[in-house]
């Protein structure tokens, strides 16, 4: 996976914040050299020497012209600085969604994120699958951002800019991915313990293999007959009163949506790759692998919890 930065942009509102952060970088970074080549030569020219009488020099009060220049030259500068950013933020900002638009809603939890497309019916976690966009007929992705506790932030710094998620208020952002790839994000707002263990995976691809991706999450859950016990144990279990598994008895809310499981890469929000070992790991003891995670330890007797493991290991 590429290294999140802001500066590989592959995304239309991500370009814009690199040519804005490039503005403002060379703006400030020409205004450190300026007052630095000053003081340094200041220091050298105005150092003290062997043949001085130690005595102070002569003190000059007062300068019309300088006090004048570091008054106006600082103002002229904060206003291009808002000019240009306003202009960025109105553009960002004001970018309507056509009508094939791809609407996506995220919402943030403590600590993992839940993803939904509601005109498809798709509900995941932790995993935002987007479709590349077409140069000559654009398709963006917009964004509503919600929090089901506290303030959490939406960053994918390759696609988009920072948002925060805010209870009992929504937000919106766009993307409009043109590269295909994978690209993380990370919540950007300190939000508790597993703060630095909420991540979300952007995975950018072709039209068809969107289509293929969303054809295949809107199918049942995958129930072989081999973990049929294990489908059994599990929604006798607490585990259907906090997870949904479509076709199931189980239709908790409180934690991820499980009915595609295994189509994700990563489990806990990107802590640990989403392996049949590790996923036996994380049933038996979330903490063990995610200090602080808000899911009890299951702690099956281990015949049980292979059996477990073996089902959720079939929802693909």
């Amino acid at each position: 996976m590429p290294t999140p930065t802001l500066f590989s942009p592959v995304s239309t509102p991500a370009f814009a914040i690199r040519e804005l952060a490039v503005f403002v970088l060379g703006i400030t970074g020409a205004i450190f050299f300026l007052v630095s080549g000053v003081g340094v030569y200041v220091l050298v020219r105005f150092r003290r020497r062997k043949e001085d009488d130690g005595r102070e020099p002569p003190q000059v009060y007062g300068s019309p012209q300088i006090e004048l220049a570091w008054t106006v030259v600082p103002i002229l500068i904060v206003a291009v600085l808002f000019l240009v950013t306003a202009r960025y933020i109105y553009a960002i900002e004001r970018r309507e969604p056509p009508a094939d638009a791809l609407e996506v809603t995220v919402v943030g939890h403590q600590w993992w994120w839940e993803v939904r497309y509601p005109k498809l019916g798709i509900v995941t976690a932790n995993e935002l699958h987007l479709p590349v966009s077409d140069p000559e007929h654009p398709t963006p992705t917009f964004v509503t951002l919600r929090s089901a506790d506290v303030i959490h932030s939406f960053w994918i710094p390759q696609l988009a800019g920072k948002m925060d998620t805010i209870p009992n208020k929504t937000n919106r952002v766009w993307l409009e991915p043109q590269q295909r790839g994978t690209y993380v994000g990370q919540c950007a707002e300190y939000c508790g313990g597993q703060h630095a263990g909420m991540l979300l995976v952007a995975t950018v691809e072709t039209r068809d293999d969107f289509a293929r991706w969303a054809a295949a999450q809107e199918a049942p859950a995958n129930d072989e007959l081999q973990a049929r016990r294990g489908r059994e144990l599990f929604v006798s279990l607490p585990c259907s009163s906090c997870h949904t598994v479509q076709g199931t008895p189980a239709n908790g809310v409180f934690g991820p949506d499980l009915t595609h499981l295994m189509s994700r890469s990563t489990l806990g929000a990107g802590v640990v790759r989403n392996t049949p070992d590790n996923l036996r790991l994380w049933i038996d003891d979330p903490a063990a692998l995610k200090p602080g995670a808000l899911m009890p330890a299951v702690k099956l007797v281990p015949e049980d919890l292979d059996r477990v493991t073996a089902y959720l290991s079939t929802l693909r």
